[in-house]
């Protein structure tokens, strides 16, 4: 293993901070406001659907790697499934895309809370370059290595669950613990298909587990701390996320949430405790955000190393010094600056979901046709898992085939794209080992 990653480097405590860190620092700033779009005052309980979902997808992942612990784990599962083949390297891909899109969603809602407090006049030109900055910032600290990481993400963790509580409690109290879209909302009515699509992208609030997941054998006694620290997890993110829904609710009606969709608790802080208010949001936005990304890009890196080892993806060092997870950080982070300077929030999130949910898909069916008896997964809990995504999924879909039927087209094109390239690379690949 490399010498910025090491065996056991990481303890229980900081594999649950890493893991909460990419799941708080994307999913209750850049989501509420989103997902409240879709399921009007339902938007809590899109919150509590999508973390039910995400319950039943964990189980795949923990059972798996409660056996078979390694860097990469994703991949690593998608091998043991389906071998050294298109389905693993696409659904990998997918996979490490669908993270490198969560980076850029939490880097631009970094810049858009930062400009919550700074008054500049062309906001949509400096939120891509506070996005592309902090990603360069996140990019040198995983540079330094995982002891640098772990710390920061320990001492982000406390910080930020702490600070966010503190909001939607004092939120609750001050409205009386009135929830105000219930009963403002001058008849806002959620449809059955935007309520499933709302869970959709809910769900990527809590996605942030299979960092852990990836993290493998760096894990201090990964047999059963993986698995811990992905229960803990979501069960603290769970409780963060129904509070904070609530304490926006309680400040908010769902139109103003809609109207700010992409700084909501921002916004919602303001009536609760004035601009003081709205200045301790943006900071715990900002700390949110940072060490969210930080961790995210730490996993990625780790996957797309693997996935380079095990000969399933093609790899150029570019003139790069270095060893391959060196390099797979510069690309982590290149990408993920791209992607933040083209899209804005809502199409990224739109493209993660669909990513997302498709591989998570691929992970359960393979799980379920494959690996089940070998790890001991129940078939009953693997079939939930396959039709909770696929409904989701589905009425995601139809939801955005309405609204923006191009973010469907670009995700559907590129999805084959990468089917293709990943069959091509690998039929050139097995050409070379038979001549030789």
């Amino acid at each position: 293993m490399s010498e910025y990653y090491k065996r056991d480097s990481l303890s229980l405590f900081a594999t649950v901070a890493m893991g909460t860190g990419v799941m708080i620092g994307a999913g209750i700033f850049a989501l509420t406001g989103q997902v409240a779009e879709l399921a009007g005052p339902m938007f809590p309980l899109a919150f509590f659907v999508a973390a039910v979902v995400s319950v039943f997808s964990a189980y795949s992942y923990i059972k798996v790697t409660h056996k078979y612990p390694s860097s990469g784990g994703i991949a690593m599962i998608l091998e043991k499934a389906y071998g050294k083949g298109v389905m693993t390297g696409a659904c990998a891909l997918l996979m490490a895309i669908s993270m490198v899109i969560n980076e850029s969603l939490v880097a631009r809602t970094f810049g858009t809370y930062t400009l919550q407090v700074i008054d500049v006049d062309n906001q949509e030109l400096f939120i891509p370059i506070l996005a592309v900055g902090l990603i360069f910032f996140a990019f040198l600290v995983n540079i330094a290595g995982n002891r640098v990481i772990s710390t920061i993400s320990k001492l982000s963790a406390i910080i930020k669950i702490g600070g966010i509580m503190l909001f939607a409690i004092a939120a609750i109290y001050v409205s009386g613990f009135s929830f105000k879209p219930d009963t403002t909302n001058g008849g806002y009515e959620t449809s059955f298909w935007g309520f499933w699509a709302a869970v959709a992208l809910a769900i990527l609030a809590y996605k942030g587990f299979t960092t852990i997941t990836n993290s493998g054998d760096e894990v201090e006694n990964p047999n059963t701390n993986i698995g811990r620290a992905i229960i803990i997890s979501l069960g603290i993110c769970l409780l963060v996320y129904m509070t904070v829904s609530f304490g926006v609710g309680s400040s908010l009606t769902i139109e103003e949430i809609i109207a700010a969709r992409d700084y909501s608790l921002a916004e919602a802080s303001s009536p609760v405790l004035g601009d003081n208010g709205i200045r301790f949001t943006v900071a715990i936005a900002i700390i949110a955000t940072a060490s969210g990304l930080l961790a995210s890009i730490f996993a990625v890196s780790r996957m797309l190393a693997m996935l380079t080892r095990m000969e399933i993806i093609p790899h150029s060092h570019f003139g790069m010094p270095g060893d391959i997870q060196k390099h797979t950080l510069v690309y982590t982070a290149v990408l993920a600056a791209l992607l933040a300077a083209l899209f804005d929030l809502s199409r990224i999130a739109s493209l993660g979901a669909i990513y997302y949910l498709l591989m998570d898909i691929g992970i359960h069916y393979g799980v379920f046709r494959h690996l089940r008896r070998d790890v001991g997964a129940r078939a009953s809990v693997l079939a939930g898992a396959i039709v909770l995504d696929v409904a989701v999924l589905t009425a995601f879909i139809v939801m955005k085939a309405q609204s923006d039927p191009n973010i469907i087209m670009i995700a559907m094109g590129s999805i084959m794209m990468i089917f293709l390239l990943e069959k091509y690379y690998l039929s050139k690949l097995r050409a070379r080992e038979s001549a030789s």
